[in-house]
């Protein structure tokens, strides 16, 4: 509910940048209220597959890793129960519940492309008391390497649905869908469907917050994973640290809801704008996950029987310092940002639009006082 009364006011107008998961989850929690007059101005939609728009080429995936006391931590908890409810009551969301293993390695390397992994294989990690079915199991066969299984019940996202159909619950909602781009953030002033001004900017442009005229921030940088879509079906969702195959690598698999296929990573090369798979990587990434779930193709079986579907290059929008999920004022305008999230847009998605949503009443609480 909101913080004030709106009834005085009537409608307000806002505008929020960008269609990724970020912008849609927050647009799709503002748009509850029908007091909220939404228009999404979006260079990139659902559908389109372009290196910058990240959220396409997630795999994804309720893989908890925030730090003691951060509010990564507080977001991934905060979004557990949402995407949990989404699961159950909304099949064609594109969410399904899948058994996850984290394998920990008896000596793991720990560099930092790795440390989220490594963070998470914790004995007894921080998320064991809310995740379904937790366990710590091992392994079977026994493995030289393996020192424990963790094994629980997560989720697991096909995001070529899910991003649509956060789309179609906004556009339920009364949300108006633009395409188009933009040089500065202040130019969404008077962006909205409506023709009024708009009243808060709601910025969730990810990487692209570091070329917006009004925002510029340098604290923004790449962070290049290279991964393979293949058909065939692991079974579960696994993640394990991974000591081979230089410091820049990692091996995942993530089978996606709905029958689309699973994602087979990866890799983070931070500051590296390349958009073109390495195929020598590629290799790697595909030998790794046979070696870690040889379920993936029939006994004695190489990569040359993965059915792949396509390789691809996303870049994770990395920021230092954190997200920036905060208010601020461009020439005049309030602007509410929500970006730089990293590999944890998904997992924190209803954590941080529920912070953004409040910091967007504030905003309009203020405007309210000062009209008053």
């Amino acid at each position: 509910p909101s913080r004030f009364n709106r009834k005085q006011e009537g409608a307000y107008q806002l505008t929020c940048f960008r269609a990724g998961v970020s912008g849609l989850t927050t647009a799709y929690l503002l748009s509850k209220d029908p007091a909220n007059k939404l228009t999404i101005l979006a260079k990139h939609m659902p559908g389109d597959y372009d290196i910058r728009y990240a959220s396409p080429w997630a795999g994804a995936d309720y893989l908890p890793f925030g730090k003691e006391g951060s509010n990564q931590r507080e977001w991934e908890r905060a979004s557990w129960p949402a995407l949990r409810e989404i699961a159950e009551k909304f099949p064609e969301a594109g969410l399904d519940f899948r058994n996850c293993l984290i394998y920990k390695r008896k000596k793991d390397p720990g560099p930092a492309a790795r440390d989220k992994i490594s963070k998470s294989v914790q004995p007894l990690p921080w998320f064991a008391d809310f995740m379904p079915n937790f366990k710590v199991i091992s392994p079977d066969p026994p493995t030289p390497d393996i020192d424990s299984i963790q094994s629980f019940t997560s989720i697991c996202i096909n995001t070529a649905i899910y991003l649509p159909w956060l789309v179609g619950q906004c556009v339920k909602n009364g949300v108006v869908f633009k395409r188009t781009s933009f040089k500065h953030i202040s130019e969404a002033t008077n962006a909205h469907h409506s023709g009024q001004k708009t009243d808060v900017i709601v910025n969730c442009t990810g990487l692209s917050s570091k070329f917006l005229d009004g925002v510029r921030d340098d604290n923004l940088y790449p962070d290049r994973g290279q991964i393979v879509i293949v058909r065939n079906d692991p079974g579960s969702i696994v993640s394990v640290s991974e000591p081979e195959g230089g410091k820049h690598e990692v091996s995942y698999i993530i089978p996606r809801a709905c029958g689309g296929g699973t994602i087979i990573g990866g890799s983070h090369h931070q500051h590296d704008w390349n958009p073109l798979p390495d195929p020598n990587l590629a290799n790697r990434i595909m030998k790794r996950a046979i070696a870690i779930r040889p379920q993936l193709v029939k006994e004695g079986q190489g990569i040359e029987c993965l059915d792949i579907v396509r390789h691809g290059v996303g870049l994770r929008p990395m920021r230092h310092g954190g997200p920036r999920v905060e208010k601020d004022q461009v020439e005049g305008v309030s602007v509410v940002h929500n970006y730089g999230h990293g590999g944890f847009g998904y997992q924190a998605s209803f954590g941080c639009a529920a912070t953004a949503v409040s910091l967007v009443e504030e905003a309009l609480s203020k405007k309210t006082r000062v009209k008053l």
